[in-house]
């Protein structure tokens, strides 16, 4: 038996911390001794069920993990292998890592990188991870130091502020967008050079307007995207991620066919092995550890159903790291 996170929703929802056994796991080639897990944007509305992220009944919520591997029936891995991961529906559809053990496919795994410890792969966790999928993108589309202010939204959120330290780090001159203005100085030690309020995105706007940023990275949606796209300059980019404002996509095609501007699609879930190497081998070479730790919270299992709470209400900054329990 060990400890885990339930969803369950046998007598109406319930979010519980309660002893398991592996009889409750899903079927995987691989188990891990889960040392930290982590808490992100999806993770707190399967916990709180303020979303339909949970397809199988009872659930292990989760979708990060970082730990030992305990026994592997893969090629690839075995007992003693530090490793990570992110997605691939974990903690939706397959048993999560919110929990002491996690039975998961060997092809879902990445090495942890040497530079980090699993505390500081899960203060990164699929938040980070994610910037530094938005940040390839745009490089991929031409991106360089220099070109101009690059925008990111949602700046105070996991993805938000991972994104802002990767950027500044990498010589680009970031703007933050936040509701949070007391987080002013929070997000100028991240390495943001300028801070705007969100309510400048977060209503409709004109279908073109003034053009400013090389570059964005959108972690919100709605009409935050739709406004982020309309200021993009000529040839730019916008790689969204996210959904915080909405899911909707209230703009036009104007700044497309007009200024040539690229809207990409950034999924983290599903993303090819290969690209997540190449995230986490960046994330070793270009995240500043001790802006990692700035920006980080740590928390037991026990406290991850209130956190949750936290975060779907607004009232978090940067990332939670989940100590998980020895079983």
């Amino acid at each position: 038996m060990f400890p885990a996170l339930v969803l369950d929703k046998t007598d109406g929802f319930r979010a519980e911390v309660r002893e398991i056994d592996e009889d409750l796991l899903s079927e995987g080639d691989v188990t891990v001794a889960i040392a930290h897990s982590t808490l992100n944007y999806k993770d707190a509305l399967a916990i709180t069920n303020r979303g339909p992220v949970v397809r199988r009944w009872p659930m292990v919520a989760g979708i990060d993990g970082a730990g030992t591997v305990l026994a592997s029936g893969h090629p690839g891995w075995i007992a003693g292998d530090k490793v990570v991961l992110n997605g691939w529906g974990v903690g939706e559809g397959h048993t999560g890592c919110l929990a002491s053990r996690a039975r998961l496919r060997g092809e879902w795994l990445v090495a942890l990188p040497e530079v980090f410890s699993t505390r500081q792969a899960m203060a990164i966790g699929t938040a980070g991870y994610t910037a530094m999928l938005c940040v390839m993108a745009l490089e991929r589309h031409g991106l360089a130091p220099g070109d101009g202010e690059v925008l990111v939204t949602g700046a105070t959120g996991g993805v938000g502020s991972v994104a802002i330290a990767l950027l500044a780090k990498l010589g680009h001159r970031v703007v933050a967008a936040t509701g949070k203005a007391s987080e002013s100085g929070y997000l100028e030690r991240l390495g943001a050079q300028g801070v705007i309020d969100r309510a400048e995105l977060s209503a409709a706007g004109k279908p073109l307007q003034k053009e400013r940023w090389a570059a964005v990275v959108d972690t919100l949606g709605s009409h935050a995207l739709a406004n982020a796209c309309a200021q993009t300059r000529y040839g730019g980019a916008v790689a969204a991620c996210g959904l915080a404002q909405g899911g909707d996509l209230p703009a036009t095609v104007m700044p497309f066919i007009l200024r040539g501007v690229a809207l990409l699609g950034v999924d983290s879930v599903q993303a090819p092995l290969e690209r997540r190497r190449e995230a986490w081998s960046r994330l070793a070479l270009d995240l500043d550890p001790a802006l990692l730790e700035a920006m980080t919270t740590a928390i037991g299992l026990d406290g991850a159903i209130d956190a949750a709470r936290r975060i779907m209400d607004g009232q978090v900054r940067g990332r939670y790291v989940v100590e998980v329990p020895a079983a």
